[in-house]
């Protein structure tokens, strides 16, 4: 799968994207902006419908342009927009952070509005993993101004997109790690409880079983959250992971995300080199840690071929889109990297009086083959998941799980079997708000009836208050001690 956040970074953003629109007014009537919401989706969104009858949907779409004609502001409008594209369940649908206008940008996202610290969430408690404002690490925060964290997280996951019902993603999404440039928990909260005078006020337990104490902590802008993250790469050639050993002729491979399309780092040539190094040093074991890495291209099938002996059929889902060609009246409002998704063609077959079936384009196909490739692992192998893993990570711990290739250890996945949609996208800009958003292009149905869910891991392994304060990896403890295991 693509990752569209990965190609707005990139330089070609820029050409899609230099020019930021004039916005309209605030509280004038930007009703035209669903009406075009309504025809681009209809005509073009696979999933539309997947969890929603055309009726739901139309009423959802009648009170939102209902609510865009009394006139809005811009944060309303966002707010409001956002929340219906949720309702819709598909991961890659919403009014993505980093293909908004720079109007839009540092309007909505760039103030001093977010908490000092990065935390996650432990069901329904914020735990810092980070510390920040004078609130140490493996604290857990009780309150922010008056209201309980887990109201805040309640709000939110109004906001938080994942396929179907995975609330485990929308609480990965909510968690405030350092792995993205713009925090969805950073931007909804912002908007919907911002500081006080620039600061918070946070009722906390430093330990458990301490009286709460309270704090006062300055709020910080999107610059400072940005210092907080992880140094990122040098530049396009450099390696996006990592291989290290443990004591125990075990190697760890890190990988922290698999948006590589439109780098011209070799990663090929890099897992060719990791297999390599693995045989050479008669290793019988692997961890191959995917926490965090929502996913990007199918890097995974140059894994796969490593652990299998003989072709692995793929067991894929029905590729699906809604038109061969896009009506012209929408063309102009709708931004993309490859022109030829504008018109399919004849790989777009027709299935029924809804959709076309996709026979060919540059991710999975139904029925494709992974031929194996040496040198073959033959050891102990291991995958580090968790509840980012929804697109190109999510199928790749599918395959891994139905044909035993490897041991699932972590947290739920996000994705759902029931399918997800992406493989290519629209970029919808709304021309009265200015506001962007995405629209994914090719649907993957299951050929089975499958439940509304993410994947569970082989073995569940999830970090503890005190495994966050004394900065120990659990998961990975329990891979390695699987490697060890007779």
């Amino acid at each position: 799968m693509i990752s569209r956040r990965r190609f707005v970074e990139g330089a070609t953003a820029g050409a899609l994207f230099a020019t930021s629109p004039t916005l309209a007014q605030s509280g004038s009537d930007w009703s035209e902006d669903i009406r075009l919401l309504r025809r681009a989706y209809d005509t073009l969104h696979p999933g539309l419908y997947r969890y929603a009858s055309p009726a739901v949907i139309s009423d959802r779409l009648e009170r939102l342009e209902r609510r865009f004609a009394r006139g809005l502001s811009l944060s309303e409008a966002y707010l409001q927009l956002s929340e219906f594209l949720t309702t819709i369940q598909c991961g890659h649908t919403y009014a993505n952070f980093y293909n908004q206008s720079d109007t839009v940008t540092a309007t909505l996202f760039e103030g001093a509005t977010r908490l000092p610290f990065q935390f996650r969430w432990l069901g329904n408690r914020m735990v810092v993993t980070a510390e920040g404002g004078g609130v140490e690490r493996g604290s857990e925060i009780l309150k922010i101004d008056g209201v309980p964290a887990k109201k805040v997280l309640r709000v939110l996951m109004k906001y938080a997109r994942a396929d179907g019902g995975n609330d485990a993603k929308r609480r990965a999404l909510l968690s405030v790690t350092g792995d993205d440039s713009y925090e969805t928990f950073d931007v909804f909260q912002g908007l919907l409880f911002p500081p006080h005078e620039g600061a918070f006020r946070l009722e906390l337990c430093a330990r458990p079983g301490d009286e709460p104490a309270t704090v006062t902590a300055r709020a910080i802008d999107l610059a400072a959250r940005r210092k907080m993250s992880p140094a990122a790469s040098n530049g396009e050639n450099s390696p996006e992971w990592t291989l290290a050993w443990s004591s125990d002729h075990t190697g760890v491979l890190t990988m922290p995300s698999w948006a590589l399309y439109d780098s011209s780092w070799d990663w090929k040539g890099f897992l060719n080199n990791v297999f390599a190094e693995i045989a050479d040093r008669n290793a019988t074991g692997l961890v191959i840690d995917l926490r965090g890495n929502e996913g990007g291209l199918d890097c995974g099938h140059e894994i796969i071929a490593r652990l299998i002996g003989e072709g692995l059929t793929l067991d894929g889902y029905q590729r699906r889109v809604r038109y061969r060609k896009v009506p012209d009246d929408l063309n102009r409002y709708l931004d993309t990297w490859d022109n030829s998704f504008r018109d399919w063609g004849d790989q777009a077959a027709p299935l029924d009086e809804r959709f076309f079936v996709q026979k060919k384009y540059d991710d999975d196909a139904r029925g494709e083959v992974i031929g194996p490739k040496g040198p073959r692992f033959t050891g102990k192998a291991a995958v580090l998941i968790d509840s980012q893993n929804s697109s190109a990570t999510f199928q790749f711990a599918r395959i891994v799980q139905e044909n035993r290739l490897a041991t699932l250890i972590g947290e739920p996945t996000g994705g759902n079997k029931r399918g997800i949609n992406g493989g290519a996208f629209f970029f919808l800009r709304l021309p009265k708000s200015g506001i962007e958003v995405d629209l994914p292009l090719i649907g993957f149905f299951p050929q089975h009836p499958q439940p509304d869910e993410g994947l569970t891991p082989d073995i569940l392994a999830a970090p503890s208050i005190d495994d966050i304060r004394e900065g120990r990896d659990i998961v990975l403890e329990k891979a390695l001690g699987l490697m060890r295991s007779p």
